[in-house]
This record gives C-alpha cells, sequence and structure tokens, in this order.
C-alpha cells in the first residue's frame, strides 16, 4: 500500500470514494447540501488542509482531509472493498502526524455516537477518546473524540 498527498488533480476520485462507502453512505448531492462540492474541496486543499490517497496496486483506495485551523480530521473513507487492509489505519496515521506538525497539541473529529458503528470502534482502537456529544447544527447526536499528543521522553 502506498499513501501519498492528494493533488487537485484527485478530486473527483477522492468523490468516488466518498460515495461509495456503505456506512454513512452520502451522494454527490447530499455532500453538496452540506457545501461540500468540487470547488470548496479544492479551495481547502489549496489552504489549511492536508488530504492524503492510499493506493493498492496503484489504485485510490482510500483517503483522508485533515484541518489545521480547526485543529480536526475532517474525514477518513475507504472503498468496502478495500476495508480491513490497513488503509484506514495508515490514512489517520498519516492526518494525525501532519497535524501534530502543525504545532497542534489536540485533535478532534466528529462520529457518531452508535457503538454499533465501525467506525466509532475503529476510533476506540486508535487510541482517541470520545469526550461528549455534539447538540446542536448540522453533527447533532455525534460524538466528539480527541487525541492528545504523547510526548515521549
Amino acid at each position: 500500500m502506498n499513501i501519498r498527498e492528494a493533488q487537485l488533480t484527485d478530486i473527483e476520485t477522492l468523490f468516488d470514494i466518498r460515495t461509495s462507502v456503505v456506512e454513512n453512505y452520502q451522494s454527490r448531492e447530499e455532500i453538496a447540501e452540506l457545501g461540500i462540492t468540487p470547488q470548496t474541496v479544492a479551495q481547502m486543499l489549496q489552504t489549511d488542509c492536508g488530504a492524503w490517497i492510499a493506493e493498492i496496486d496503484e489504485q485510490p483506495v482510500g483517503f483522508a482531509i485533515a484541518n489545521a485551523t480547526e485543529k480536526t480530521i475532517f474525514g477518513v473513507f475507504v472503498m468496502p472493498s478495500f476495508e480491513r487492509r490497513g488503509a484506514g489505519r495508515g490514512l489517520m496515521k498519516k492526518a494525525e502526524d501532519w497535524l501534530f506538525s502543525q504545532n497542534i497539541e489536540e485533535i478532534w473529529l466528529l462520529t457518531g455516537n452508535d457503538s454499533n458503528l465501525r467506525a466509532y470502534g475503529f476510533y476506540l482502537h486508535l487510541g482517541w477518546t470520545p469526550v461528549g456529544i455534539v447538540t446542536d447544527g448540522e453533527m447533532a447526536s455525534e460524538m466528539k473524540f480527541v487525541k492528545k499528543k504523547i510526548t515521549r521522553l
């Protein structure tokens, strides 16, 4: 597996991967209603965000986007046929490392608070800690996770 930095030419690939997922599925129209369009993603990639694509046999299979200003992992998605092969874990590490390299001490992500969701268990397994329910805006009923940077002597 190879993880590389996403380029502007990868935007359609990001949308293809995002709309391929089963859990937390959203169509392109639903994503656009949230303000996420090829144009806004291009703007994100040129400002305060980092994005990476996981490839297996040179085929894009997953991506992650992190936002330095908001200190968040904006999203991690892996195509269903490539789940459980390490792409999600590798993408999370890349996004976490990048955020920590921006002198950020705590990073956040939002995910559903249903313990039956695979994403919920995935974040717990990676050492993320649930810290509360967000009760307003688009993310109603979502759990906020935080991961603190570990300093080693």
